[in-house]
């Protein structure tokens, strides 16, 4: 019951005691109470509120950026909730689907010598496996058969700049990364366990292979022995660069496998999420990988993946992190992945991280 001030006869007066301020201050206590529990009531209901709308958000296309920015600001002040139930779902829909345990990459256990493979982009065209290559592709899939911990998918994508995040990355237990990009402690940390390449990059970056392959070891050895995983057979044309870089940096660097995405993989993962509405030319190297983390690890934490030119303050933010492009979509539909992405955050089964980690907001 809340605190009332003592009353006494009409025309009769006292001197102020300090047994009177007690009781003006359990009314304001009170009050306070009622007010922040109130006010902590509201938030949760709209807390659930926006939980339930971005689990079922409506395509990207529909999107008016200004409001979505907002609410979605809002919905990262709510408490994070992570499922049990969305990540074990989501892990078993993935192996039963397309299984990276076992066929994320080739190995010489899925693969024998001679076997033609169809490219992932074709019904047609296929490449054999010659004794040669078969010799050199690993024996099996490093992470077959063991649940990875925690880990971090970390984007290129500018959001991170000035995020402070490094550190955070960094406590992970395994990190993947994308297309070499550039590490550094502050915003998206050193850590590795795994990181691809673009076949473009060693066509156009590293073009005289065999004869200089120095700035390619000096770019791969930043990320110690973490395995370098390229898409070989995605294309045609693709694959020239993945055979070279193969055979240049597997005699000098052993310890740091090369390694190619496996086609049939790749292929029912497109077939996984075009089956859940998203049609798209091919998937983004990013939804590829977070897709394997939902089946290989405990919990997936997901830094860098933002599609728009302006971050959630409507600042501009640059393509990636680490220049200065604008943002360019390509043959990707990164906004609709993005949005598939904040489904599943909302569903509990990842964390999106788009914030900066040093504010209270950061971890959702």
């Amino acid at each position: 019951m809340a605190a009332s001030v003592r009353s006494l006869p009409a025309g009769v007066t006292r001197r102020f005691r300090f047994s009177d301020l007690n009781d003006l201050n359990g009314m304001y206590t009170d009050n306070n109470l009622e007010r922040d529990a109130l006010y902590k009531t509201l938030h949760l209901l709209r807390c659930a509120k926006l939980r339930h709308k971005f689990s079922i958000i409506k395509p990207a296309e529909s999107i008016e950026l200004k409001s979505f920015t907002q609410e979605l600001t809002d919905f990262l002040s709510c408490p994070n909730k992570s499922n049990e139930t969305e990540r074990e779902l989501n892990r078993m829909r993935l192996k039963f689907c397309c299984n990276a345990s076992g066929s994320l990459i080739l190995t010489k256990h899925n693969t024998p010598v001679n076997q033609a493979i169809l490219y992932e982009t074709s019904t047609t065209r296929t490449y054999k496996i010659t004794p040669d290559l078969h010799s050199m592709l690993p024996e099996d899939i490093p992470w077959s058969g063991q649940r990875l911990g925690q880990c971090a998918v970390v984007g290129s994508g500018g959001i991170l700049q000035n995020s402070s995040c490094g550190r955070e990355i960094d406590s992970n237990d395994f990190v993947i990364r994308f297309n070499l990009a550039y590490i550094n402690n502050t915003d998206v940390g050193l850590k590795t366990d795994m990181v691809t390449i673009n076949p473009s990059q060693i066509r156009n970056e590293y073009k005289d292979l065999e004869k200089n392959p120095e700035p390619l070891l000096e770019r791969v050895s930043v990320y110690g022995n973490a395995p370098l995983i390229i898409p070989a057979f995605a294309y045609k044309f693709c694959t020239p660069p993945s055979l070279k870089a193969l055979r240049v940096l597997q005699p000098i660097r052993p310890q740091q496998p090369v390694m190619f995405f496996n086609p049939d993989y790749l292929r029912t993962l497109d077939r996984f999420w075009k089956g859940r509405g998203l049609t798209e030319i091919r998937l983004s190297s990013g939804l590829l990988l977070i897709s394997t983390a939902l089946e290989l690890c405990e919990h997936v934490h997901v830094y860098g993946f933002w599609p728009f030119d302006t971050n959630l303050e409507e600042r501009p933010v640059p393509y990636h992190y680490y220049d200065s492009m604008t943002v360019n979509l390509g043959k990707h539909k990164l906004p609709e992945e993005f949005v598939r992405l904040l489904q599943l955050h909302s569903q509990g089964a990842l964390t999106l991280h788009l914030q900066p980690c040093s504010t209270p907001e950061a971890d959702l």
